[in-house]
């Protein structure tokens, strides 16, 4: 990160030049760069503006508070536990301290937010809490602290007695980098660097993924069939765990009850097993409620499986299933699901933006994925959960001011501060050179001796030659999969392999069965191997309609032999 930083700063010092001013729109005037900087490592990890007063425990603190929070999470039974993070990196909490749940050494309540000086200074990476409640928090160095209710170990520090004040766990983790952590309601799971699973606490229904049923004191590995899988995201459900492999496949394990692990039956499972019936699909996200289950596939495409009563699996019934079920949400592709281990709720957000909720919303039974006017799935947990908690940790990004990624996005294609400019196809695109030869190997050379202010360009269209150069500010890409399919060719001209990527991970977003062959046929001209295995394995998941396309019937008689030969070996045709 701090790498990062330093590189941007850079950039902008040498826009705006020795100075350190740069103009700004509003009424400040000009602003030190000093000022931009100060700030922006709070500000880049930040999601989404967010409005927390939707969380009524909220209106506990003040205005001026409130304009300090950069993070938060609500829990508790009756969603009346806060923590939060400001601007400066310290701590608060606030609430009925249950169990001592704030940290902060007794079991007062308060109304005021008290700072939790422990733990000043820390930045959390992300944070989970259980039903007693506890807590685990991992920070962006990697170290786990936990606090709160531990009668059944769930702490992870040996004992059974409550945690008063954040302990930080060493056992078994002092040389590993903490990534993700997940609490189910008496069990704690965490993820590391490398792709290992480690697991505590309550274990009456073999969640900790030991074998047995004996409650786990301390963290201990969970091996068995995830012993050589590389795990790159975890979810806990009330007494059941759950992690998705590198590979897209998911492993389960714990109680099953209500079906919740998806293996077809009911019977609890004490070691990782994976869910068969997922065969074929990769799965990118799993998202655990009280007694369901929801994944995310690489398609977009969410399945659900285990408890029904409130229609939290969303298939227009309340009936159990043992098996994933797909979820259907009008035709839009999915990027967001959500849910939380204390709640019956699932919601999910579309790549169009659209958030939808379903299962118990506000004590009614919602059965099918309902269209809401919300902009976040965090917004559905505030206003239809119960408790109305946070899903996840929330990260509020403040308003007052520009990060330094933010100033040089805004000065993309900006007349008024450029000293080059780009003619495609008739338009002009406003550019700095500076920036241009820091950011692109391909500029570092073509620049160096060229006092040009204008640059003709005819070997790439207008809109895929912007996207470029707006890469070049902002890190980002947004276009069509079809002109994504322009940008991997000029990736891959310029030798530029993270903007290859990039180009890859949205034709992949973008993918249905009308434009599979043609994305497919991209892949192969391109060599990008792993967007080619993808797009082949969309169009055998969808070969009825994919065959009747136009696409299909106009694809090249080479790709098209390949195609064959390699769909009958994975049995595309069998009966």
């Amino acid at each position: 990160m701090e790498d990062y930083l330093e590189e941007e700063f850079f950039l902008l010092c040498a826009l705006y030049g020795k100075s350190g001013k740069m103009p700004m729109k509003d009424e400040r005037g000009d602003l030190d760069v000093s000022e931009v900087v100060k700030p922006v490592q709070a500000t880049l990890s930040s999601l989404k503006m967010l409005d927390v007063g939707k969380w009524p425990i909220f209106s506990l603190c003040s205005e001026a508070e409130l304009q300090l929070v950069r993070q938060a999470c609500v829990f508790g039974s009756a969603s009346n536990e806060l923590l939060y993070t400001t601007v400066n990196d310290e701590i608060f909490v606030l609430g009925t301290n249950c169990c001592g749940c704030l940290g902060l050494g007794d079991v007062q309540s308060t109304i005021e937010p008290r700072r939790l000086d422990s733990l000043t200074g820390k930045k959390i990476a992300c944070l989970s809490y259980g039903s007693g409640p506890h807590i685990v928090l991992a920070t962006t160095e990697g170290e786990v602290f936990t606090w709160g209710h531990n009668a059944y170990s769930q702490l992870g520090n040996g004992t059974t007695n409550a945690g008063l004040v954040p302990y930080h766990i060493s056992t078994n983790l002092s040389n590993k980098q903490v990534i993700e952590v997940a609490c189910g309601s008496y069990h704690s799971l965490v993820l590391t660097s490398d792709g290992e699973v480690f697991a505590w606490g309550y274990n009456n229904s073999g969640q900790v993924g030991s074998g047995s049923t004996a409650n786990q004191p301390i963290p201990r590995r969970v091996t068995g069939c995830l012993q050589n899988k590389v795990v790159v995201n975890i979810a806990c459900g009330q007494m059941c765990s759950m992690a998705v492999v590198n590979t897209g496949e998911v492993f389960v394990w714990g109680y099953n009850g209500n079906g919740q692990l998806g293996l077809g039956s009911s019977g609890n499972q004490p070691t990782p097993c994976r869910v068969a019936a997922l065969q074929g699909i990769r799965v990118q996200r799993v998202a655990c409620g009280y007694a369901h289950t929801l994944v995310l596939t690489d398609e977009g495409q969410v399945y659900a499986w285990g408890a029904n009563s409130y229609g939290q699996l969303g298939t227009g019934n309340k009936s159990n299933q043992s098996y994933p079920t797909p979820v259907v949400v009008e035709k839009d592709r999915i990027i967001e699901i959500a849910a939380c281990h204390s709640a019956h709720t699932s919601a999910a957000k579309t790549q169009g933006g659209h958030v939808y909720m379903w299962g118990q919303c506000r004590g009614q039974s919602v059965t099918l994925p309902h269209l809401t006017h919300f902009s976040s799935t965090d917004d559905v947990f505030a206003c239809f959960a119960t408790p109305a908690v946070t899903w996840r940790l929330l990260s509020v990004e403040p308003d007052d001011h520009l990060t330094v990624a933010e100033s040089l996005k805004r000065e993309f294609d900006n007349p008024n501060t450029a000293d080059l400019k780009f003619l495609v196809d008739g338009k002009y695109i406003y550019v700095h050179k500076v920036l241009l030869k820091i950011r692109c190997e391909h500029f570092r050379s073509s620049l160096e001796d060229n006092e040009d202010d204008i640059v003709e360009m005819s070997e790439f269209s207008y809109p895929v030659y912007r996207a470029f150069l707006e890469y070049l500010y902002t890190d980002s890409i947004s276009l069509s999969p079809e002109e994504a399919v322009g940008l991997l060719d000029l990736a891959t001209f310029y030798r530029e392999n993270r903007l290859k990527k990039l180009c890859q991970q949205t034709i992949k977003q973008g993918i249905c069965e009308e434009n599979a062959i043609a994305l497919l046929s991209a892949a192969v001209k391109y060599e990008a191997q792993d967007l080619e295995e993808f797009c082949f394995r969309f169009c055998i998941n969808h070969l009825t309609v994919v065959t009747q396309t136009s696409g299909f019937a106009e694809m090249d008689h080479d790709l098209l032999k390949n195609f064959i030969s390699k769909a009958s070996r994975v049995g595309a045709f069998k009966n």
